[in-house]
């Protein structure tokens, strides 16, 4: 598969190519030259998660991988499901968080240490992300251990939860994690400097594993393929699904799987007081305001990085624009999305709630809708128990960092520090 930068689209490179280097020129995003479509949907569908999947991954991989390989990187990597759970009704919950790190992420991190393992050739890689919560966690389990590979995880001040921040910030080895006295839309930016300095970039073969990076991306296609499988035949063709948005990976996925064929009727952006997308698609202006903090830390992002693919793929015409709407949910009706959600039997977290909020407001009758639930409700334990008055439990996996002691740095949010943080524990 060819791919090109989409803010110079004269650099063109293949998909190994652009797993490796994460960020083109300018710190553009690659973009595929050719989405693939599927012409039986139907029979791809009926198939098992990790087949169908392989078969979706090798439509943009193509030849660079061999077919037996990348079925081994897929089971290597989608080792839990992504069931999808009926609430009431027309309403479903696709839920994403039962791999090793409770969120969404562990699909796309997980597949990216698959392609790195299989394309490094043993070079040393330093990968250098941001995180508003669950990514940090997915990319440190993904890669912890794995030799040759280091990885820097930013994350902002006081802007995750304390079970987030246990998760990925308590492993040490190759994975360093630095806590920057600023918001999430400074720490990515701090990763894309970082890629604009040649010392940094070339010097210690740098790399992202933010949703930037095309093999986290392509990931996260195939679990949408997996929920509209188990909906109804009947009601594949009215689904409509909402997508607790942030730095708008997520949504991505969605929409390339449409392109690809996928029977989905429409979209819905669901943002916290983060709302620049639900604005723009209002007015047409593009205003990121200040950042703020909310109980739904995951999507406090004012400036998302992968809306440039989604506006790609509506200018390519792969999507009708008017099948995308936004909406904004405040803390307040946050909150009484999750007492309702909880009421009707489900218990769930901050950000399924501003997603079923969302799809609450614009569901019809005829139409069949899917929120997604990307995290599991104890990585926000305090926030959820506030919010129903009852306890709730730490699965395993949280249970055993809970009273782990953190060995992150803390930084300034100017790129120097970084830069001669970098250069000193890394160089």
């Amino acid at each position: 598969m060819e791919l090109f930068n989409l803010k110079d689209p004269s650099e063109v490179v293949t998909f190994s190519q652009a797993v490796q280097q994460g960020l083109g020129r300018q710190q553009g995003l690659f973009f595929p030259k050719n989405i693939p479509t599927i012409d039986d949907i139907d029979s791809l569908l009926a198939k098992p998660f990790n087949e169908r999947s392989a078969e979706i991954l090798g439509q943009f991989i193509g030849d660079e991988v061999d077919a037996e390989t990348l079925q081994t990187m897929v089971n290597n990597a989608f080792q839990f499901p992504a069931p999808v759970a009926h609430i009431a009704d027309n309403v479903y919950s696709l839920e994403l968080f039962h791999g090793p790190t409770l969120a969404f992420k562990d699909f796309g991190a997980r597949f990216m240490a698959q392609c790195l393992a299989q394309f490094s050739k043993k070079e040393k890689i330093t990968i250098l992300t941001a995180t508003s919560g669950d990514t940090g966690a997915a990319v440190a389990h993904a890669f912890y251990g794995i030799s040759n590979i280091d990885v820097v995880i930013l994350y902002p001040k006081g802007m995750i939860s304390s079970l987030q921040e246990k998760l990925f910030c308590t492993l040490g080895g190759n994975i360093h994690t630095v806590e920057i006295d600023d918001d999430f839309d400074s720490c990515q930016q701090l990763v894309k400097d970082a890629f604009d300095a040649p010392e940094i970039r070339d010097g210690l073969h740098l790399n992202s594993a933010n949703s930037i990076n095309i093999s986290r991306l392509l990931a996260q296609v195939c679990y949408y393929f997996e929920a509209i499988a188990q909906l109804p035949a009947e009601k594949r063709a009215d689904a409509v699904i909402s997508v607790p948005s942030g730095n708008f990976g997520n949504l991505t996925a969605a929409m390339i799987a449409k392109a690809m064929g996928l029977p989905i009727k429409r979209f819905i952006a669901a943002t916290n007081a983060n709302d620049t997308v639900p604005r723009y698609l209002k007015t047409g202006e593009w205003q990121p305001n200040k950042t703020v903090a909310t109980m739904s830390n995951a999507m406090d992002v004012s400036a998302p990085n992968n809306w440039p693919r989604i506006e790609a793929l509506i200018e390519f015409g792969y999507i009708d624009k008017a099948s995308l709407t936004g909406d904004t949910v405040d803390e307040d009706y946050t909150q009484m999305a999750v007492k309702h959600l909880n009421d009707l039997g489900y218990l769930s977290e901050p950000h399924a709630g501003v997603a079923y909020k969302a799809l609450k407001r614009s569901i019809e009758d005829d139409e069949v809708g899917l929120f997604l639930g990307t995290a599991h409700p104890a990585k926000f334990k305090e926030t959820v128990e506030n919010i129903l008055g009852t306890p709730v439990a730490l699965p395993k996996e949280l249970a055993e960092c809970a009273n782990k002691a953190l060995l992150s740095s803390q930084l300034d949010s100017q790129f120097e520090s970084l830069k001669a943080y970098m250069l000193k524990t890394l160089g």
